[in-house]
């Protein structure tokens, strides 16, 4: 790509920001290299992984203030109090998680007893053995060292999470 090639596609990029097309971009829009982790019923709202760089991660400082972050305790993803919040020990509701290769993950609450939940430790997608789980070392989607990876500080392709498609209206 020349450099004149790069600045333009630069600039457009800068005006469709200020312009409000482009609001929330991941690194599969960015790069167009990655698959869409849900193709049916669902929005991707971000992604869940400890790089603080990659735009729309929950370890970006910005993600605090995003209204569908779970990273936010003000919102409908991170409330204590809500049925879909992260932080709600009793709900069986939240977000889905998806690798980059669309297998499903289980969902992010803090419900130690919910099957598909991620803070499960003897469920399929809590414990630290699973291959399905982002709390195995070992696993692609928890080590340290896979771009697939939601442990890994510089993965460009981590877990997205993803909530339905206006299953109810947000409040």
């Amino acid at each position: 790509m020349s450099r004149k090639s790069r600045h333009s596609v630069a600039t457009a990029f800068a005006a469709a920001i200020l312009a409000g097309v482009l609001v929330a971009v991941g690194p599969q829009d960015l790069f167009g290299q990655g698959r869409r982790p849900c193709t049916t019923g669902c929005a991707v709202v971000g992604y869940l992984s400890k790089n603080p760089y990659l735009p729309g991660s929950t370890a970006s400082p910005i993600s605090e203030y995003d209204p569908n972050s779970p990273s936010n305790p003000y919102s409908r993803y991170g409330s204590r109090y809500s049925t879909d919040g992260e932080r709600n020990p009793y709900t069986t509701g939240g977000l889905s998680v998806y690798g980059s290769d669309g297998t499903y993950l289980g969902k992010l609450n803090s419900n130690r007893y919910d099957l598909e939940s991620v803070s499960n430790p003897y469920g399929r997608y809590g414990s630290k053995y699973s291959a399905t789980s982002v709390k195995n070392p070992y696993s692609r989607f928890g080590s340290r060292y896979s771009q697939s990876s939601a442990t890994n500080p510089y993965a460009l392709e981590p877990p997205a999470l993803a909530k339905p498609k206006r299953e109810r209206p947000d409040p």
